[in-house]
């Protein structure tokens, strides 16, 4: 880990009331005294902000007000220098300039944050948070990265562990002294209820991860049906502005619309496709073969069906094709008369030309989704993608051990999977340490955090 002092701009590039250039490093204040007017400003107490000038050489290049945090406490545990100075990208690139030419070095993505899990003030899981905070979108995200910011989702991985540590401690007397339980009585009595009983708590966390994962990063959601059923008509009245273009003719949508909303604390990714038929055209096969691409990636399928129609021998295949993913059927047109003769699970009939019944369609969503009410103060939820990922894998490892105990098997070669599952525990707050994993972490971050 490196300890030179480094520096960036905190804040995004552009015109605005205020940037912030930040520092970090052994050699922070002396740095600093060479470009404030205050020069006896190393010798103020941590924690207070100071007022003055940046100057090149004698020249004034802005009035600005500095923040001073000294080692440990600050967010590095380095000495750690914050700059406010007036907006706008010239003036922050000029100040950052001179700390850079007065011996700073440019701080990589995310090296601040990475400085601060190095020299442990937070874990890996901490710092994740940090990057959810930055990107969430959503009250529930906000409170999602509020909760691995102070800690919880530390705890829970911590808590997981002793347990394994203390099955793996039987093991370990076990072995050390054969004469203390037989093996049958040790898998029986302890070791398999124990790894049960793991087994139940992962499966809840994973759980509860699907929820996490659907608040951080929101639903794709793709919008399929035959031509002038109203699929742009269902996008514009969910989106509540006109985004899509909306005719009576048909393969009018060639190509995909997308738009964004915020559903009960999800953002869903609505994405608007070309109508699936038959076609001699060149162009709208085009959006047909896109749309049909979407329907496999897609993580929800809203399906629409004009009411004012039968079911046409387009639409029984559409049906098939999704039968097997999250879908809802929109039965659109209910200001006309329905000539469809079939019902659907998990349908609701909308007009969306006149906004009628798009709140049930959004309960719907939300109902398919977060299945109840999310308690976010009180749970600790898993939502990042490699927390996940790895969660299996201890699932994988535990369910190992299990049938390994179950079958009585040698202790030793059972607590091998327990120890498996303690590792892959410790790579998730990052006690087991893979550089590769971290540098691809922090790179994720913006400059300056």
């Amino acid at each position: 880990m490196k300890n030179d002092t480094i520096a960036a701009i905190s804040t995004a590039l552009g015109q605005s009331a205020i940037s912030i250039v930040r520092m970090s490093g052994e050699n922070a204040f002396d740095i600093l005294k060479k470009v404030f007017t205050k020069k006896d400003i190393d010798l103020a107490d941590s924690h207070t902000i100071h007022y003055g000038h940046i100057l090149d050489d004698t020249q004034k290049v802005d009035e600005v007000l500095v923040s001073i945090f000294k080692k440990p406490k600050s967010f590095t545990t380095e000495d750690m220098i914050e700059i406010n100075c007036h907006g706008g990208p010239f003036v922050a690139r000029k100040i950052l300039e001179l700390l850079l030419k007065k011996g700073a070095r440019l701080a990589d993505k995310g090296e601040f944050t990475e400085r601060a899990f190095y020299h442990g003030r937070i874990d890996l899981t901490q710092a994740e948070s940090v990057l959810d905070m930055i990107e969430a979108r959503t009250d529930h995200a906000l409170k999602l990265a509020n909760k691995g910011l102070d800690g919880a989702i530390y705890e829970l991985i911590q808590n997981l562990r002793q347990k394994l540590l203390d099955i793996i401690a039987n093991i370990e007397v076990n072995i050390d002294y054969p004469e203390y339980d037989d093996v049958e009585e040790l898998t029986d009595t302890i070791l398999v209820p124990r790894i049960e009983h793991l087994l139940e708590n992962i499966d809840d966390i994973l759980d509860k991860a699907a929820v996490g994962k659907v608040i951080k990063e929101g639903i794709k959601t793709v919008i399929i049906g035959r031509p002038n059923v109203g699929k742009s008509s269902v996008l514009n009245a969910l989106l509540k502005e006109d985004k899509a273009i909306v005719t009576e003719i048909q393969g009018t949508t060639r190509d995909t619309v997308e738009g964004e909303i915020n559903i009960g604390g999800i953002i869903l990714k609505l994405i608007d496709t070309a109508g699936i038929r038959d076609s001699d055209d060149l162009i709208e096969n085009i959006g047909i073969k896109k749309a049909k691409k979407l329907i496999e990636e897609a993580e929800l399928i809203l399906y629409v069906l004009n009411n004012n129609e039968p079911l046409s021998k387009d639409d029984e295949k559409l049906l098939e094709l999704t039968k097997h993913k999250k879908r809802i059927v929109i039965i659109n047109k209910i200001d006309l008369e329905s000539e469809i003769d079939k019902t659907f699970e998990n349908s609701v009939q909308i007009s969306a030309l006149n906004r009628t019944n798009i709140e049930a369609l959004e309960k719907r969503i939300e109902a398919l989704f977060l299945k109840g009410e999310i308690n976010i103060d009180d749970s600790a939820y898993l939502s990042n993608a490699r927390h996940i990922a790895k969660m299996h894998k201890v699932s994988t490892h535990l369910k190992d051990a299990w049938d390994a105990a179950k079958a009585h098997q040698p202790v030793d070669i059972i607590e091998i999977d327990l120890k498996g599952a303690w590792e892959v525990l410790g790579e998730i707050i990052g006690e087991t340490k893979k550089t590769t994993l971290l540098d691809e972490l922090f790179s994720k971050f913006c400059l300056g955090k």
